[in-house]
This record gives C-alpha cells, sequence and structure tokens, in this order.
C-alpha cells in the first residue's frame, strides 16, 4: 500500500484558494480513477475534481465551505501497490509553508484562552469532581394538570395551556372545561408555535453573493433614481408581434426593454461602463453585454447576454431563455458568466412599485423594470382636451456608482429611454 496526495491544481490565473462546496467521497469512500469526488468553487465558476488514482480516502482537507490553498493537500488516496510515475509527476506541488512569524501570530491568538486556563490549574489545585447533576423538576403548574389525551391533543390544536384553565370539581380538566375557558375568553389568540432555531452554514454560492454584495456596498456609493412610463402601447405591441410569431420563441417584455436599453446608451456611455478603482481607471464599453439577474435554488446569478446590442427582439427571447435555463441548471459555462457591462434585474409579477438594486460590481449602473400595474390616469388627445383612461404603468428604477455617473446623467438616461418606451414603434425603427 502507498498513499497519494492530490494537491489543490491551479484552476484559474489569479485564483489563490477555492471553497468545498461538496464532497462525493468520504473518508473511507474507495474512489476510482477519473471519478469526480469533490466539487471546488472559486470567484468565477464551480470545477469538480477529479481522482488520477483508484484507492481509498483516508483524509480530506476540510468540510464544506471551508477553503482550500492552491497547492494544498486536498485529500490523501490509499492505494494498493505503487503510484504510477505519471500520476506522481503530475501532483500539483504542495503550498509553501507560512512565515514564521504569522504562524506564531496565529498560535499566540488560537491558544490564548488555553493558556489562561493551564496558568489558572497551575497556580489552584484540581477540584474535587462534581456530582452528576439530576435533571430539572418539571413546573409544578403543569405537574397538577389532569386530563385525558384526547383533552390534551385538542388543548394542544387550540394553542391553550391547560395550566390557565380552571378544571371541574375533582380536579381533572374535561371538554366541557375548554369549552367554558373559550367561551370566557373570546379575545383568547394563543401564541404561534415556537419553532427550534436553524443554523445554516453559508456556503458556496450564497457565499459568494454574500462577499460580492458587501463589497459592492461597501466600495459604491449608490443612489437610485425611478420613473414611472406607460406602457400600454409597449404591451399592445408586444401582444401584435407574439400573435403573428409563429415557431419563434414567445416575447416577454424583457427583449423590448433590453433593445430600447441598447438604442439609448449610445448618447449615455457613462451608464455602460466598469470601473477599476484600484487603477483608477473607468473603461466605457461600445458593445453592450447585458447581464441578466436570475433567481435559482442556488441563488441570485447573473448570466451575460453578449452583444446585446446586435441582437433582434427574438434572438434576444432565445438567448434570455436558454441562459435562464443554463443558470438554474447550473450547467452555465464560466464565460457566460463574467463580462457583463450593465445588467437588468426583473422580479417580474413580484417586482413591488420601486426597487433600489445592488451594483453588480464593477459595473456602475443597474436597471430593475418593476411590476405593471392598471389605473386610471389621464391622457391628451393632443388638442387640449384631456380624458381618463385605464393605462397600464410600470416603474423604471436605475441604481448608479456616483462616482462615475453622475445624478442628472442618470435621470437623461432614464427620460430619454421613457421616449422609446412610451412610443414603442421606435424601438424597430433601426
Amino acid at each position: 500500500m502507498s498513499k497519494f496526495t492530490f494537491n489543490m491544481p491551479d484552476i484559474g490565473e489569479g485564483i489563490a484558494e477555492a471553497e468545498i462546496v461538496q464532497w462525493h467521497k468520504k473518508v473511507g469512500d474507495r474512489v476510482q480513477e477519473d471519478e469526480e469526488f469533490v466539487d471546488m468553487m472559486t470567484d468565477k465558476a464551480t470545477v469538480p475534481m477529479e481522482s488520477p488514482v483508484t484507492g481509498t480516502i483516508v483524509e480530506v482537507a476540510g468540510e464544506e465551505g471551508d477553503m482550500v490553498s492552491i497547492g494544498s493537500m486536498l485529500v490523501v488516496i490509499e492505494v494498493e501497490g505503487e503510484i504510477p510515475e505519471d500520476v506522481a509527476e503530475e501532483a500539483p506541488a504542495p503550498a509553501p509553508a507560512p512565515k514564521a512569524e504569522k504562524v506564531e501570530e496565529r498560535i499566540e491568538v488560537e491558544t490564548s484562552d488555553a493558556s489562561d486556563a493551564d496558568d489558572a490549574l497551575a497556580a489552584d489545585p484540581a477540584p474535587e469532581p462534581l456530582p452528576a447533576p439530576t435533571p430539572a423538576p418539571e413546573p409544578k403548574a403543569h405537574a397538577k394538570v389532569l386530563a385525558t389525551p384526547a383533552v390534551r391533543k385538542r388543548a394542544r390544536d387550540l394553542g391553550i395551556d391547560l395550566a390557565q384553565v380552571k378544571p371541574s370539581e375533582e380536579g381533572r380538566i374535561r371538554h366541557g372545561d375548554l369549552d367554558q375557558f373559550l367561551s370566557y375568553n373570546s379575545g383568547y389568540s394563543p401564541a404561534a408555535k415556537t419553532r427550534q432555531d436553524e443554523e445554516k452554514k453559508v456556503i458556496g454560492m450564497r457565499r459568494r453573493i454574500a462577499e460580492n454584495m458587501a463589497a459592492s456596498k461597501r466600495n459604491i456609493p449608490h443612489f437610485s433614481y425611478v420613473e414611472e412610463m406607460d406602457v400600454t402601447d409597449l404591451e399592445t405591441l408586444r401582444a401584435q408581434l407574439n400573435a403573428n410569431r409563429g415557431d419563434r420563441p414567445k416575447l416577454t417584455i424583457l427583449p423590448l426593454l433590453i433593445t430600447a436599453i441598447c438604442k439609448t446608451l449610445p448618447d449615455f456611455p457613462m451608464i455602460n461602463a466598469r470601473y477599476d478603482d484600484e487603477a483608477g481607471v473607468v473603461t466605457r464599453h461600445g458593445s453592450v453585454n447585458m447581464g441578466m439577474a436570475a433567481q435559482t435554488d442556488a441563488g441570485l446569478m447573473v448570466p451575460v447576454l453578449r452583444n446585446a446590442h446586435a441582437m433582434n427582439l427574438w434572438q434576444l427571447a432565445k438567448e434570455i431563455s436558454r441562459l435562464a435555463d443554463a443558470a438554474r441548471s447550473g450547467t452555465a459555462k464560466k464565460e457566460e458568466m463574467e463580462g457583463g457591462t450593465l445588467t437588468v434585474t426583473s422580479l417580474g409579477p413580484l417586482g413591488g412599485v420601486a426597487t433600489t438594486p445592488v451594483i453588480n460590481r464593477p459595473e456602475v449602473a443597474i436597471i430593475g423594470p418593476n411590476r405593471i400595474i392598471e389605473r386610471p390616469m389621464y391622457v391628451s388627445d393632443g388638442m387640449g382636451s384631456e380624458r381618463i383612461e385605464k393605462r397600464k404603468l410600470m416603474n423604471i428604477s436605475i441604481s448608479c456608482d456616483h462616482r462615475v455617473v453622475d445624478g442628472y446623467d442618470a435621470a437623461s438616461f432614464i427620460q430619454a429611454l421613457k421616449k422609446l418606451i412610451e412610443t414603442p414603434a421606435l424601438i424597430l425603427v433601426d
């Protein structure tokens, strides 16, 4: 028998560590050559690790949620016979040992409580062993309650504390006593049933989202601007296009909105930009790589519609559907999840009245369409008179990085977008 140490390989440029997301094997399990045994997550993607040998796992680097440095031990596999030379040569080199001063500092911090405890033990003789604790007695009020199992179950279902119910003369609570309690306590409102606290470790995609959102709010001075738009004519156009779509995908409002945004951006290049705050450089992009926030079981993901400005409505609809499905199924490729220049986030029917979305750093803006609602409003006939009509209205929010985008620019951009949205024929004009 020989032991093979599989060190964490270099899985991307500039990546120093990866997170253990899911173990497919545990200590004692047998793993075959080329079999996936663990999923590791970086800032960019989730990468499955495959075993280069066949054997039994005898040691692992940590639990799900732990971080593993590139080059450090990920798993130790016990192999029958000698390890093939080609496999041994391919094995990643172990990570260099940390500097002495850092190790000493870490040990000092981690053992400070133990050192204090050792000093106390040295100063005082060992105490006599304490007697085993006796279980706490039940409250007397509950100990005196007498009732049949059926009465107790009914009381539980009603949320009634039997200690508050006056029993019959013989001291036993009956159904009639519960009825009398309810009649005299018509305003009695039992508290909600107590639920046990639940602790859930923040790992994987949830941890990445938490880190990215915290970094965005910590580093970016956000401001938001909201405008109401009349989408009645836009919805009429969408219905007409869908009625004649043939075998093409059904249009939602999102392809129309993205097309309108792409047509508006050339006059507002500061919106379609990325800010490298370390280098102090803002890059204003000519192409629009539209991030599309998609809710998945693992959390919020943002696949990217590359060159959205060059797509027609039907191409956008098809690509939106494909990327959303890939994100939800976890099959989205690394290149489909990065490189966005501007993001749109929509909660659909749950969109609410207005939102203040968090910017997808290092982008400098994010646009949030909200729920479409119908309500009466004054409509001008163009000849000086007005009438009341039922119209479809939607608020559109934009959050911007105030280091790059001024409030006037954001407001001007949204007002220009509003003109397109409320005159939807212009969206189809080149």
